[in-house]
């Protein structure tokens, strides 16, 4: 035998036992295999889920005014931790006055996302809030001014379900955008 058949490449139809086909098949099956983000892989089917959730959220219940999804949507302890209604009422009852309300002040409203990160407890989006005030918006008149604001909001997912909501918008240009000029 030739001194340098170690460096030969190895014939490609050569077949490997089959323990060894078996071995690495349960090797892999068994491992917790991750991807570049360091979830496991076999978190996939949840991570498509709850994007699904998150895309659902704003498609039907922020962009088309469907309340009663909420009930699906939400957790009936859902906790609204949004600053600019401070303890609104737990579950998906605390949340539907404050989408009737935004609504009715911008009936045009849509949220685009722009940028989605999600895992098996979390979705995060950047979405682009736009619409023009053409009606009362908690109390005050409209304005007749359009916005394009942007934000940030992170749903903790429990069981299926959204059970904790934070936002953070763009408050100073929001308010310089309805400001009269």
């Amino acid at each position: 035998m030739n001194s340098n058949s170690s460096l030969r490449r190895p014939d490609r139809n050569v077949s490997l036992p089959r323990w060894l086909v078996a071995l690495t098949f349960l090797i892999l099956l068994c491992s917790p295999c991750r991807s570049e983000g360091g979830e496991s892989l076999a978190d996939a089917p949840i991570i498509e889920r709850n994007r699904k959730i998150g895309e659902r959220y704003f498609e039907e219940v922020w962009n088309k005014g469907r309340v009663d999804v909420l009930d699906e949507l939400l957790t009936p302890d859902y906790i609204n931790h949004t600053p600019s209604t401070p303890n609104p009422p737990r579950g998906p009852g605390g949340l539907k006055p404050i989408v009737q309300a935004i609504r009715a002040g911008f009936p045009d409203l849509r949220y685009e996302i722009q940028d989605i990160v999600v895992t098996p407890e979390r979705v995060v989006m950047r979405v682009i809030m736009t619409g023009t005030n053409t009606g009362v918006l908690f109390g005050k008149p409209p304005t007749g001014k359009a916005i394009r604001v942007n934000q940030i909001n992170i749903e903790k997912i429990r069981d299926g379900r959204i059970s904790e909501h934070w936002r953070v918008t763009d408050e100073a240009e929001l308010q310089r955008q309805l400001a009269d000029r």
